[in-house]
């Protein structure tokens, strides 16, 4: 098959299984008895209501419907979003403090009241994304009040850069931690990435000046300090004057934002930066390749020297964001040899990930090959957001724009 008929191919593919993503969220997610979507349906999509609830989740839940009706213009993906924004808006911000909370019980009671950065930034995320849908400008408002509040509470003015987490009224908190397996440091590379990724949607709304810097602030941030300029990986922990704390290299982060911050210089239109992390892309996407798996596909978690080296699992994020990262880099390089692994990738997660018998995507596999079925389908951290928006991403690349033979 001909180079321009196998991408031609790959983006109806990938259109097609966005429908099949949010088509399963609609039928299993939905908790029609409390409100919002359900916090916890297992692999096996056995539900479970009384389950907590995650701002994280119903956040991307937003962001994935609203990106989804933009692309698409369904009706019924504007009403879930609509739904999950009712939600958020009523169950997990804080009125007396401000900011979002990280977990609700499964009747919407505040559960923890922490006030991790990162959950903030995935609102701001897809307020930005549903204002797009609804031109509401009540939406584009809370976004940018929430945007304010995170640079009045969390911006670190001495050394630049955004500090992890808080109590609920916003005071210093001794588990800054986003989940048990991440190092209890005062700064990371995830949520500097996702706060990034946050300002860009907002400032494709809300062109600020001081937005702007901001971004500007983040990219410094990324290239002076969170990407090994030897290596090519990210840097993944931080104390607050921004001295390394980890030495774990994490696959799916180098080549998810190789993609992303290149993305935000480009939307800010600052040619210095767009060249700089023009550069960057391809260098983070090519260290990403020592995950790949060229004998069995994929590409594995990560490398932690300190507990036995590579981790061989394939989890599903992974897969999507590096089918968007190395499509990206042919896009730069005009190089197939990146599309090919792109295409490869869509070929593993085909045969692998995709739950052909009961829909959705699976968490992952370990390194034999056997499903992680311990795993959600549904959860705090297991979401339509990196699939569905590597479906989005890998059309508009593929079929939108000019391909070379």
């Amino acid at each position: 098959m001909e180079k321009t008929d196998q991408l031609l191919q790959y983006g109806k593919q990938v259109r097609a299984e966005l429908s099949n993503i949010l088509n399963f969220w609609s039928h299993h997610s939905v908790d029609h008895i409390n409100g919002g979507f359900l916090g916890r349906v297992d692999h096996h999509n056995h539900p479970y209501p009384d389950a907590p609830k995650g701002s994280v989740m119903h956040a991307r839940i937003l962001w994935a419907y609203s990106a989804a009706y933009n692309f698409q213009r369904h009706d019924a993906y504007l009403e879930l979003a609509r739904r999950a924004y009712q939600y958020i808006l009523g169950f997990f911000v804080d009125e007396q403090h401000g900011g979002i909370y990280w977990t609700a019980d499964h009747l919407g009671n505040p559960l923890d009241t922490k006030k991790q950065v990162y959950a903030n930034a995935f609102v701001i995320y897809a307020l930005a994304e549903y204002y797009k849908a609804t031109n509401d400008d009540d939406v584009k408002q809370q976004a940018i009040d929430l945007y304010n509040l995170l640079v009045e509470k969390s911006y670190d003015h001495e050394y630049t850069g955004y500090f992890e987490a808080y109590t609920h009224d916003w005071q210093p908190i001794a588990d800054l931690r986003l989940s048990a397996k991440d190092a209890n440091e005062q700064k990371s590379m995830n949520t500097h990435l996702h706060v990034l990724e946050a300002y860009v949607n907002l400032y494709t709304i809300w062109p600020d000046a001081g937005l702007k810097q901001q971004i500007i602030s983040l990219l410094k941030n990324f290239s002076d300090h969170i990407i090994d300029n030897e290596t090519g990986h990210l840097v993944l922990f931080f104390d607050e004057y921004w001295n390394r704390r980890s030495n774990i290299v994490s696959y799916g982060h180098d080549i998810e934002a190789a993609w992303l911050l290149l993305e935000a210089a480009e939307v800010i239109d600052d040619e210095q930066l767009i060249t700089q992390f023009k550069g960057f892309a391809i260098h983070m996407a090519d260290a990403a390749l020592e995950g790949i798996d060229t004998a069995g596909g994929g590409l594995w978690y990560e490398y932690d020297s300190a507990h036995g080296g590579l981790v061989k699992e394939k989890h599903w994020w992974v897969q999507a964001e590096a089918m968007v990262g190395y499509l990206s880099a042919w896009q730069l390089t005009g190089e197939w040899k990146y599309a090919a692994i792109s295409l490869k990738l869509w070929a593993y997660v085909q045969a692998n990930i995709i739950d052909s018998e009961r829909g959705e995507w699976v968490w992952g596999v370990y390194a034999d090959g056997s499903l992680m079925a311990h795993e959600d389908k549904i959860g705090i951290w297991k979401c339509p957001y990196h699939n569905s928006r590597t479906c989005i991403e890998v059309y508009k690349r593929v079929l939108k724009q000019h391909i070379p033979a």
